[in-house]
């Protein structure tokens, strides 16, 4: 058996019948457009947009947003054309294993437990601040020991953690969300953007926007053109949700019309509202105000600053109401996010499992309320350290740096699938194969480029324990290959386990030659977690040569 060895597109279609029957097609590409919007705008565009404004960006934030989107556009085209051939409601997870096998599925299967995880770490703290900044106006202040992470000057963000696990005891509980209440936290967080566009405008002062590129500190992706590229790739995360649109496929009237249309327009849609939103966040006040542990909570930072100042330079804010509730739906909407981003970890970590990939507790399912409550269970303690002690920053880089991975994988199974199925019934096609994957993986590479390297360094290690994983139970105990795979297939994984030993040593070398950095921590792990690897690894290649 070998690790190349693909799940048959046909057992995928029958699964897909299996559990998603009495789909009716019903949506438009009006109806495609509006989930697209309404699963884009959200926790990205409310918590991370103003750290990426602050240290990267400055007001040149609104280019950033455009580039991103045009990496979404590539990577969209791509999604639209799996979708109409493998209507799951699954992931990039499946249309790697249809296309590429099952070891690349792996390892994008377990990018994408990370994308969802350290997501919904990102989300939860944003979640905290803007509650602190809510309890404040109530003359309620929680201490920053409690709400921050040491690396804040903090102990433990408690808020965050508490919404991690109340949003992780509901998913095991099977509460599902009805459309209704979807519909409503969609108009919630559409309604914050528009009134926060339209009373912000006449607040904005000409001069906030002076430099509108700020130049370059001398330090790579700190402003000037590397820091409007490094932003993009931050920003990226805002723009996650979008790919809601391509998994719709199977209940389109007319998918080969209506997805493209629904993919570009609330591609477009979102686009504008964002750099509007940009470039009202960033007229208002001084993009340095975003610096710091409030940046994870620009709207409430921006609002805060609607005012008139008084002789002595103090702002009056004139909508005081206004911070509450726009607040107030924010944390309505922040909760729903957490929610859907542990639901996608789950479902992916249960596919997993299922395939025999993970070991058979992820995917078995609670006698009374039929949900893969342990699998929750232990993403909440993981998700809920990474809420408590980890910074926003760097939680939200890696969200970024693995979705942008995941769309990479997604863009070249579209190449492969051509290739290997030509003839296969697809309902939408992606245009000009391979001009656009290529483009694809182009734009979202070259954002991963610009992405710090201590965040490549995390992504690194990351994956290097998913190959440990692999090794040593996903390819013993596989479904699809029956836990029989040949010497050349362990020699394979292990080859690329030593290749990741020697990209962590370079990364880990390079991040250290900053003297700007003090990284002696992280540099050392590395060294000694490649050299270990490296044993492991190679034991594995003799082992089986």
């Amino acid at each position: 058996m070998s690790i190349w060895k693909r799940k048959p597109l046909g057992q995928l279609i029958e699964e897909a019948s299996e559990s998603e029957k009495g789909l009716k097609k019903t949506l438009t590409a009006s109806g495609l457009t509006a989930l697209g919007v309404g699963a884009i705008i959200g926790a990205g565009l409310f918590s991370i947009t103003g750290l990426a404004a602050a240290t990267n960006a400055g007001p040149a934030i609104t280019i950033s947003f455009i580039v991103a989107a045009i990496g979404c556009l590539f990577a969209g085209l791509c999604y639209a054309e799996f979708s109409s051939m493998i209507p799951v409601a699954g992931s990039a997870y499946t249309y790697s294993f249809a296309t590429m096998g099952e070891f690349v599925a792996w390892i994008i299967g377990w990018d994408l437990v990370l994308e969802y995880a350290v997501g919904a770490a990102t989300v939860s703290i944003s979640w905290s601040r803007y509650l602190t900044k809510f309890l404040d106006g109530y003359g309620i202040h929680l201490s920053e020991q409690l709400t921050h992470s040491p690396f804040e000057g903090g102990l433990i963000n408690i808020p965050a953690v508490l919404i991690v696990m109340v949003m992780s005891l509901v998913l095991m509980r099977g509460t599902k969300e009805s459309a209704l209440v979807n519909g409503i936290i969609v108009l919630l967080k559409v309604t914050v953007v528009l009134v926060f566009i339209a009373l912000g405008w006449q607040y904005i002062r000409p001069e906030n926007y002076t430099p509108y590129i700020p130049e370059n500190t001398g330090t790579f992706g700190e402003f000037g053109f590397t820091g409007i590229i490094r932003a993009a790739a931050i920003v990226f995360f805002a723009y996650i949700g979008f790919d809601a649109v391509s998994t719709a496929a199977q209940e389109a009237k007319n998918p080969k019309r209506d997805m493209p249309i629904g993919i570009l327009l609330s591609l477009v849609i979102c686009t504008v509202l964002y750099i509007l939103f940009a470039h009202v966040m960033t007229g208002v006040v001084n993009y340095s105000a975003f610096a710091g542990a409030d940046g994870i909570a620009p709207v409430a930072i921006a609002i805060d600053h609607m005012g008139v100042a008084d002789a002595s330079g103090m702002i009056t804010p004139a909508y005081p109401w206004l911070n509450k509730a726009i607040i107030l739906a924010i944390l309505a909407g922040y909760a729903s996010v957490i929610l859907v981003m542990l639901m996608g970890q789950s479902r992916v970590f249960f596919s997993m499992s299922k395939d025999g990939l993970m070991p058979k507790v992820f995917s078995e399912v609670h006698p009374k309320f039929r949900t893969p409550a342990k699998n929750n269970l232990l993403f909440m303690l993981i998700v809920s350290l990474f809420a408590a002690f980890v910074p926003a920053r760097v939680v939200g880089e890696m969200t970024s740096i693995g979705t942008l991975f995941a769309f990479i994988l997604v863009c070249l199974g579209v190449i492969v699938m051509r290739r290997t199925m030509p003839d296969a019934p697809r309902a939408f096609k992606t245009p000009l194969v391979p001009l656009v994957p290529i483009l694809g993986v182009g734009v979202c590479l070259f954002m991963m480029v610009f992405l710090p390297l201590d965040t490549w360094i995390r992504l690194i290690v990351w994956m290097m324990i998913g190959f440990d994983l692999y090794i040593f139970y996903g390819m013993k105990h596989s479904i699809l290959n029956s836990g029989s795979f040949d010497g050349k297939s362990y020699r394979i994984v292990s080859l690329s386990g030593l290749a990741m030993v020697v990209a962590l040593v370079v990364v880990a070398f390079v991040h250290h030659s900053n003297p700007e950095i003090d990284d002696t921590f992280l540099y050392y792990f590395s060294l000694i977690f490649a050299a270990i690897h490296a044993v492991v690894y190679a034991l594995s290649y003799k082992k089986n040569k």
